[in-house]
């Protein structure tokens, strides 16, 4: 008896401790499906302006939390003035943030100021969201950094949203450069989606790559190319995750409502 009795005690003794050597062992891994679209203000390559066959996608999609970018807010005639952000996130019963990159003054006194930049849905409450302008050259249009602390089922992920300069390779390497510094080493589950404006084999890209991974080359199938939406040659809309992140398959919708088409995958979250 008294050995039997000494055995079980033994066993209460070492079962917390490796429960202590494994703080996540009994915490479940959460699924979650994000989405990157550059939606060219609403205008699809039929140049029809039409924003709900883009909440319909991404109905369909069953996206958990959404980056886009080229999103119109009260900008002029082509959006017809519409606050898209606050549009899309209505219509999906999401919650959202706005990063204003470009920020103009209203046409008319009193009217709405005339923005245009990035956007993060989300299925799950936001509870911080931060814009942070990146180098702009002289003759370049301004970009951001979008980061949302999303809570998914408990946890907590960075979603980062970006959209880089199109034309001058050396701005676009200088504002990767920036968002590496902004992302920094935290240990926190992170998301950076976007369009890159840029191919994977580009300077910029492998900064990005250098600290975070490609989903598109672990679970992707075929090229992965978004543009030009009818006949796609390039892949430059990405979704890059940290290692607490498991990607387990990944995917390019194929839509006329932009001249991108979006980038979807699903991952597990640690």
């Amino acid at each position: 008896m008294r050995k039997l009795l000494t055995i079980f005690v033994g066993l209460l003794i070492v079962i917390p401790t490796v429960a202590a050597a494994r703080p996540d062992a009994a915490r479940p891994a959460r699924p979650v499906t994000v989405m990157t679209y550059n939606i060219h203000h609403g205008a699809g390559i039929d140049g029809v302006l039409d924003l709900e066959r883009i909440a319909k996608l991404i109905e369909q999609s069953d996206a958990d939390v959404i980056g886009l970018q080229e999103v119109d807010r009260h900008w002029d005639v082509r959006s017809n003035w519409v606050d898209q952000p606050d549009w899309f996130a209505k219509r999906l019963k999401m919650h959202y943030g706005y990063a204003a990159n470009l920020d103009l003054p209203p046409v008319n006194p009193g009217e709405p100021r005339r923005q245009y930049g990035t956007a993060i849905l989300s299925k799950y409450p936001i509870k911080d969201f931060t814009n942070t302008l990146l180098p702009l050259y002289p003759t370049g249009e301004q970009r951001g950094l979008a980061v949302a602390t999303v809570k998914v089922r408990g946890a907590e992920l960075r979603f980062a949203n970006t959209h880089l300069t199109s034309n001058n390779n050396a701005e676009r390497l200088e504002q990767a450069q920036k968002v590496v510094e902004l992302l920094g080493t935290s240990k926190k589950p992170t998301l950076l989606v976007g369009d890159l404006n840029a191919t994977p084999e580009k300077p910029e890209i492998k900064t990005l790559t250098a600290v975070l991974n490609d989903t598109w080359t672990e679970v992707g199938v075929g090229p992965g190319y978004t543009i030009e939406a009818g006949n796609p040659t390039k892949r430059i809309d990405f979704q890059l995750h940290s290692p607490q992140l498991v990607p387990t398959k990944a995917s390019v919708p194929v839509t006329p409502a932009s001249d991108h088409l979006p980038v979807l995958a699903s991952f597990t979250l640690h």
